[in-house]
């Protein structure tokens, strides 16, 4: 069974419709649309539903949680938010492709992607160079109707969750943060339209450095050393993905390591693909892994079956 969000049912439904034109036996693929208190609980309840495979919000997935214990214990496998950071050391050269790297990292799909890389923590040393290409980059970015083929970013899924950026376009600006591209206000257009934001002088401990924003919002906080870097990383909740652009591929393969997250990339933003297994830590997800043969073991048991056989007289 397959429960989309309410905001995106068209997809899911249109898969139902191939398969069934494929010949898949009815029954064996249902799509479900609804809304998450009505038919998302009842899924979380059902006691005929043996797992649940959850992809969404941390707030949400706490809920399923919440659920399963509360009906039939039903094992629940999460992939939920981030806070992912995107590490730039003092030895990267600030490339056109690290650049477009960034850039992809916090506006991609509009910033709405859990593994979103907005908290980008630059080295002193070349944050003003980086700084300044980012922000040739983003001013040259196509905000438009997404059935543009020129288009490079659409709007938000919603009038609610446009509000729900710009608050926090608007809260990161009250808490000190410097904004140098982008606004707090929508975009004058038809639409849910947030403009790609920019923020300087982000501190660790300010709510857009620990809250998911899930917008088009890339915020630069600085760090002086190798280890400070690694600290600033490692303190969030979450733990879902990083990336890494250094020529030491001994630093690199060591801050890949004491990363508390799940997937970490090195000098290219990236989630893997199908066959690498994709999921978070801490906040981010449970011990449950999307893509890769991984993906399957949630929705397996072990069984253990003992014979006792009788020699032979």
């Amino acid at each position: 069974m397959l429960k989309p969000a309410e905001q995106t049912p068209l997809t899911a439904l249109r898969l139902a419709e191939l398969a069934a034109e494929a010949g898949l036996p009815a029954g064996v693929l249902n799509v479900l649309p609804g809304y998450g208190e009505t038919a998302g609980q009842a899924i979380g309840r059902h006691a005929g539903i043996d797992v649940v495979s959850f992809t969404g919000s941390t707030e949400v997935g706490a809920y399923f949680l919440k659920y399963a214990s509360e009906s039939n214990l039903k094992p629940v496998g999460l992939e939920m938010g981030g806070k992912s950071p995107f590490i730039v050391l003092e030895d990267a050269e600030i490339t056109d492709d690290l650049i477009a790297n960034a850039v992809s990292a916090a506006c991609w799909n509009g910033g709405q992607n859990c593994s979103a890389n907005m908290r980008q923590i630059v080295h002193a040393k070349v944050k003003d160079v980086f700084l300044g290409k980012v922000l040739e980059s983003i001013r040259a970015l196509k905000v438009g109707d997404p059935l543009d083929p020129a288009t490079q970013m659409g709007s938000m899924i919603s009038e609610e969750h446009q509000r729900r950026v710009l608050g926090y376009i608007a809260k990161g600006e009250k808490e000190g943060a410097r904004i140098l591209q982008g606004s707090a206000k929508p975009l004058d257009r038809a639409g849910y339209y947030v403009a790609p934001t920019v923020f300087d002088e982000v501190a660790p401990g300010m709510t857009i450095a620990r809250e998911e924003i899930f917008g088009p919002v890339l915020g630069v906080i600085p760090a002086t050393s190798f280890e400070e870097a690694l600290k600033i990383a490692t303190d969030t909740d979450y733990g879902l993905h990083a990336t890494i652009f250094t020529k030491d591929i001994d630093r690199a393969l060591y801050l890949a390591r004491r990363l508390p997250c799940g997937t970490v990339s090195i000098n290219k933003f990236t989630e893997g693909d199908v066959k690498t297994p994709f999921g978070g830590y801490r906040k981010s997800g449970s011990l449950a892994r999307d893509n890769g043969a991984e993906a399957l073991d949630q929705y397996l048991q072990t069984k253990t079956i003992w014979i006792n056989v009788t020699p032979p007289s």
